[in-house]
């Protein structure tokens, strides 16, 4: 598989822009989805029979969902950021510690938010839109930031780890739409000009440590304190009230769908411990080993946006 990207940045009469280029004998669409075998009718029956079933549905998506929008995932074999680069995402105690360390992780946002911010849901999140509206999705819990499933019109959803589009100040809590930081970015950076390559799963690019030197981060327009994503990084943890809140939601559903993640972070695998020693039935769609496969009374590897929309939620 051949993948090139580039991220160029410029003014030109006071205006930024953008240039993409992709390179991938897949396609845009499936740059980041690692391959799967042919729908099995059979798998797709016992998916199928399991959401009949369901009266109160909670699903949960990871990255995985989203591969398909064109926003690639960490950890799937030879298409995820970690196969991908030896880039790793950023870890929270740098971020709050280091100016310097704010400074790339800004400047490297920058360059990549109108890509990032452009990506639309795919069939699988329009989906499970659908089977809310349907009444047939109890819960929605998504591990992604990219807004995806609200962008699809989910309603009765959490965004565990927070949301990219949302800016969050670490003095006075202020919170502001990312869009708007973008503005303020803009006129501080007017000569500003860089070239980036990569792409990593919450809109970070790649720039050198030249071009991010002279690169200017605002402050809280409030208190002026530093920003940063209202996101959970590396290193962080989610509130214990959104952990809790999950956790009644789970309790309360009479069964799990997992779409699109291997479950590595605990802070989402704790959830299907929980459904686990519920009893309730588990079913996992993902492509590839998952941590949680042997809890699974249905596993399926395929991709979301292929088979969800086969389902009829009625």
């Amino acid at each position: 598989m051949r993948m090139s990207f580039g991220l160029t940045f410029r003014t030109a009469k006071g205006h930024w822009l953008v240039n993409l280029s992709r390179q991938c004998s897949h396609g845009s669409t499936g740059l980041f989805v690692p391959p799967s075998p042919p729908l099995d009718p059979e798998k797709v029956k016992e998916l199928q029979r399991f959401i009949t079933l369901s009266k109160r549905l909670l699903v949960m998506t990871g990255a995985g969902i989203s591969t398909e929008s064109g926003i690639p995932d960490y950890r799937s074999e030879k298409v995820g950021l970690y196969a991908r680069t030896d880039r790793r995402p950023i870890q929270h105690g740098d971020f709050i510690r280091s100016a310097p360390i704010r400074q790339r992780y800004w400047a490297r946002n920058f360059v990549g938010w109108p890509q990032f911010s452009s990506h639309q849901p795919n069939p699988a999140h329009l989906a499970l839109s659908n089977w809310e509206r349907l009444g047939k999705l109890y819960w929605l819990v998504t591990q992604n930031v990219d807004a995806l499933h609200t962008k699809a019109g989910s309603q009765r959803l959490t965004e565990l780890h927070g949301c990219m589009h949302r800016v969050l100040c670490l003095h006075c809590g202020e919170q502001t739409p990312r869009g708007v930081l973008q503005e303020r970015f803009e006129v501080l950076n007017p000569t500003w000009s860089a070239e980036a390559h990569g792409l990593a799963p919450d809109g970070d690019v790649f720039l050198t440590e030249e071009e991010v030197q002279n690169f200017q981060v605002p402050s809280c327009a409030r208190c002026g304190g530093p920003l940063k994503p209202d996101v959970v990084f590396f290193g962080d943890t989610v509130s214990a009230d959104k952990v809790d809140f999950v956790h009644r939601r789970v309790k309360e559903a009479d069964s799990l769908l997992v779409v699109g993640s291997s479950l590595q972070v605990y802070s989402g695998y704790k959830f299907i411990l929980t459904a686990w020693e519920k009893k309730l039935p588990i079913a996992i769609l993902n492509i590839g080993p998952t941590r949680s496969d042997g809890l699974a009374c249905l596993k399926l590897d395929s991709r979301c946006g292929e088979l969800l929309p086969l389902i009829d939620p009625h």
